[in-house]
């Protein structure tokens, strides 16, 4: 029987795999963030898809990740701070 199953892990070996689950989310977390980011900028910024973008297309699409990002940014911060009204409640 290994160590996780018979839950013989030291405090910081509990701690060691918490936080390499918290990066692991955390990059998941920006992949999907990029995928959702790139779909939705290409579906709102480029009409006829070809193998170069014109200006007015690169133009789009740098304003729309930037939207995008300050929004998410923005909901994050929010969010963020709700977690912590919620806890400093308990």
């Amino acid at each position: 029987m290994d160590s996780l199953s018979s839950g013989s892990l030291t405090s910081s070996q509990k701690d060691e795999l918490m936080e390499q689950i918290r990066q692991q989310i955390a990059v998941a977390n920006a992949q999907e963030l990029l995928t959702k980011m790139t779909e939705k900028c290409f579906k709102k910024c480029i009409n006829k898809p070809g193998t170069t973008l014109d200006s007015s297309e690169q133009k789009c699409v740098a304003m729309c990740m930037d939207r995008y990002m300050d929004t998410f940014n923005l909901v994050s911060k929010a969010y963020s701070d709700r977690l912590q009204r919620e806890r400093n409640r308990m």
